[in-house]
């Protein structure tokens, strides 16, 4: 049977997936993601996803897929990771306030076969997300909250953040870090299908 890993720490990610049938085990990469560069977000969040699967796949035996993933938000032609404080992340929702972004998500798959990779695919997903005009209140309740200093751009769409996320356009899982469609596709390009992944229910 093939394993899935999931080179990722992030919650929404693995509850993304436990959700949606998998029941990935979690190897987090720990690679040092200011040292990875690209000419663009898409490319960025792409090069980061295949330095995490490639890192979590060092420790991977017998038959296993390693899906690797992060994610960016871009707002005018800039990308937003997690923010590096609360005043960061106050700033980062003063831009995006009334405005609207688009989150990336790069994802890596990586078909591991007794130490030796066998397959490869790699692709970004992008979701328009329009934000609410947050009011100064709600702004310093959710930066004190502490979520937005945890997630790219500095808002969920499965917790506190998605009060002030008034429409979206594309995957909404996307939003939360895994794209569904995107990775049914990735995994049918490897020859391998979402079902045999489905944990027992």
């Amino acid at each position: 049977m093939t394993r899935f890993v999931l080179a990722s720490a992030s919650p929404a990610r693995l509850a993304t997936l436990r959700a949606a049938g998998l029941d990935p085990e979690v190897v987090v990469s720990g690679i040092d993601e200011a040292a990875i560069t690209a000419p663009d977000t898409p490319s960025l969040v792409v090069a980061l996803a295949l330095a995490k699967a490639s890192a979590a796949a060092r420790s991977t035996p017998g038959s296993t897929v390693v899906l690797g993933c992060d994610s960016l938000l871009e707002l005018d032609g800039r990308a937003f990771g997690k923010p590096l404080s609360a005043a960061d992340a106050t700033a980062c929702w003063r831009r995006m306030a009334g405005r609207s972004g688009v989150l990336y998500t790069g994802h890596t798959l990586l078909h591991i076969i007794d130490g030796a990779i066998v397959g490869t695919q790699s692709s970004a997903a992008a979701t328009t997300v329009h934000f609410a005009a947050i009011t100064d209140a709600e702004l310093s309740a959710y930066v004190a909250s502490g979520e937005p200093l945890a997630v790219a751009g500095a808002f969920t769409i499965d917790g506190l953040g998605g009060w002030f996320v008034d429409s979206l356009e594309g995957d909404h899982h996307n939003v939360a870090g895994v794209s569904l469609p995107l990775l049914r596709q990735l995994l049918g390009k490897l020859g391998l299908s979402v079902v045999d992944f489905w944990a027992a229910r």
